[in-house]
């Protein structure tokens, strides 16, 4: 005799912004230590709001509404779409107190309520380091000289009439889960790793230019990307690699870049650290040696364990994140539950994502759901039954090198504790028998 299907449970979503502007400034002042006690608050609040099974006959299904009885809004009263109020909620969002100054901070997207593997447009995350301007493409330009034949300079004109790619790629901040390295500092996936986001990026082959101008292959070895925005954010990058991959993009999801996301031009350096994907593009210099810029020799490097600084670190490791059940949300029932995450990997394509249900003593290997795409994000899925029962949920992922995302006891073995960037430890989310997620640490 077959078994009857079990029934599938609820989750209730993490609150959203759950600190009020008042309550903001008093992190940026100083004062956090109340963060965790107003996120258990807003949790508090929010648990009202599940959903209602009626006894005997649903009305919603059985008294037609409104929309179904009356003429709907007219064809294009929307030039350009925009959400459902109904998911006005769902936002990127600035992290209380991380950095003191607006024009140069963060904001997350919101990992925890996006589906596949495309970040949409409006919810991709930006990192500034001096603000961000919606510039008039008619008068951007993108000049490339150093060691090359002859020196050009490119109208958008000029760049959106050559030869172009379409290609989808993650991309992550070198920081992202950076406030994690010494202990459980915020509480939704949102915040741990919301400074990534994946998109289909259109542009020409830097490869392409260079070859234009007449690079000098015998001398050049580096080339150095130059931003237009008031912080002149410049990064070196090795040439094979910007021979290999690296796109000078104008397009996003199938339209213009938006004006935080580098419009009219930013580039595109797939499996690297976001802080090279240069915004607002104007220069590309090649030379023969690197050229340790202030972002380069003193900010994004790594601190390691004897006091040295690591430098030039740029690829982002093979690295993964179960979204859903994840910090904030609330299991509602017992039973069947999808495990959902995503990973990703700087190197290539993953191969294996592997789920625990118990901190790590037992695994189980996830679906990966198509495409799976070389240096962009997967997305996983995995069934699962709970019993009602405490469990910690990890996802671990591998890419096709072979490597395997660590935990953090072996991450801290190497690097210790006082870094910033590069955090891809297994991240662990703690379900307690009442059904609240909670970020936890498994070492």
């Amino acid at each position: 005799m077959s078994q009857p299907p079990v029934r599938p449970g609820r989750i209730r979503r993490a609150p959203e912004g759950f600190l009020t502007p008042e309550q903001i400034g008093e992190v940026a002042a100083g004062r956090r230590d109340f963060l965790r006690n107003a996120f258990v608050a807003a949790t508090a609040v929010a648990a009202g709001t599940g959903v209602a099974r009626a006894a005997e006959g649903d009305p919603a299904i059985l008294t037609l509404p409104e929309h179904s009885t009356t003429l709907g809004r007219p064809v294009a009263e929307r030039p350009y779409g925009t959400p459902s109020q109904y998911e006005s909620g769902l936002k990127r969002r600035e992290s209380p107190g991380l950095t003191r100054v607006a024009a140069a901070s963060v904001s997350f997207a919101p990992l925890q309520g996006l589906f596949g593997i495309i970040t949409p447009s409006g919810l991709h995350f930006e990192r500034h380091h001096q603000g961000w301007h919606d510039i008039d493409p008619a008068r951007h330009r993108l000049m490339v000289n150093g060691l090359v034949k002859e020196a050009r300079v490119y109208t958008m004109d000029d760049l959106m009439r050559l030869p172009s790619v379409s290609r989808i790629h993650f991309i992550e901040c070198g920081a992202n889960t950076g406030m994690e390295w010494g202990n459980v500092a915020v509480p939704t996936v949102q915040y741990t790793h919301g400074m990534l986001s994946c998109s289909e990026f259109t542009g020409v082959p830097l490869s392409v230019l260079l070859d234009d101008c007449g690079i000098d292959r015998k001398k050049a070895k580096f080339v150095l990307a130059e931003g237009a925005d008031g912080s002149s954010m410049t990064r070196t990058i090795p040439l094979d690699r910007a021979l290999d991959d690296v796109l000078v993009a104008w397009g996003q999801n199938g339209e213009m870049l938006r004006p935080e996301n580098g419009y009219p031009l930013r580039l595109v350096v797939p499996g690297i650290q976001g802080v090279s994907w240069v915004k607002w593009l104007r220069r590309i210099e090649v030379g023969d040696k690197p050229w340790a810029a202030k972002d380069e020799a003193i900010h994004y490097i790594d601190l390691l364990p004897d006091g040295t600084h690591r430098q030039y670190t740029s690829i982002q490791e093979c690295k993964s994140v179960i979204t859903t059940p994840s910090g904030g949300q609330t299991l509602l029932d017992r039973g069947f539950h999808n495990i959902s995450g995503l990973a990703w990997s700087g190197r290539g394509k993953i191969k294996r994502v592997d789920v625990s249900t118990d901190g790590g003593r037992n695994w189980r290997t996830a679906r990966l759901e198509t495409p799976v795409l070389s240096k962009a994000l997967t997305r996983f899925n995995i069934d699962w039954v709970w019993d009602g029962s405490p469990a910690i949920l990890q996802s671990r992922a591998m890419d096709d090198t072979g490597y395997v995302q660590p935990n953090y006891a072996q991450l801290r073995e190497v690097r210790g504790t006082r870094s910033i960037y590069h955090n891809n430890a297994i991240q662990s989310w703690k379900l307690a028998e009442s059904g609240d997620v909670s970020n936890v640490q498994v070492y």
